[in-house]
């Protein structure tokens, strides 16, 4: 049995253990971003006095889309491998309680699920860096200009990846996931109340 730094760099080494992590990081980075963007522009919008309290909403955030990424991608993942260790086992007609099977697919979700509870905590917290300037550098309404400003930037960031993934002209890309980001922001400027 390779060791599990030896593992790890095996299943990182695997496209298909990186298809996935990217899938989760992105889908998730991309919630937490539009998570960010619509407390940013709350906040602003409901007279929110300090970037302190807006920090802090912030990380309540970001403690529970990061908790829903690791949690739920774990379970997912245990479920999906699990099945289909049965189906390998009946198939073989052989218990693979401890093999170098069982070992890459718990190494596999390991992976899975800390790609997928970064990708929101990058979208959460980079967003709020502003905040903790406030009132030395910026104003509460510049800072949720800068904030969203950043969080219109990681998405575009995102879309410009995948592009270079899929091939896709990375600009077009950029503009499509950047977009969403204006969306939340207008939406929310708009809400009643």
């Amino acid at each position: 049995m390779p060791s599990k730094p030896a593992l790890l760099r095996s299943l990182l080494g695997r496209e298909e253990v990186r298809s996935i992590s990217r899938r989760y990081f992105i889908s998730n980075g991309f919630d937490g971003t539009l998570t960010c963007i619509g407390i940013i522009v709350g906040a602003i919008l409901s007279g929110v006095p300090d970037g302190v309290t807006v920090i802090k909403i912030g990380l309540g955030a970001a403690v529970g889309l990061g908790t829903s990424a690791v949690w739920s991608v774990w379970e997912i993942e245990r479920a999906e491998t699990r099945a289909e260790i049965l189906r390998i086992e009946e198939a073989m007609l052989t218990n693979l309680d401890d093999t170098r099977v069982q070992h890459e697919q718990r190494g596999a979700r390991v992976i899975h699920a800390t790609a997928s509870g970064l990708g929101p905590l990058i979208g959460v917290l980079i967003p709020l860096t502003p905040f903790l300037f406030e009132s030395t550098a910026f104003s509460m309404a510049k800072a949720g200009v800068v904030g969203v400003g950043l969080g219109i930037s990681i998405l575009a960031v995102f879309g410009a990846y995948m592009s270079s993934i899929s091939g896709q002209k990375w600009y077009v890309s950029a503009l499509r996931m950047a977009l969403a980001g204006l969306v939340v922001t207008i939406i929310n400027i708009f809400l009643p109340g």
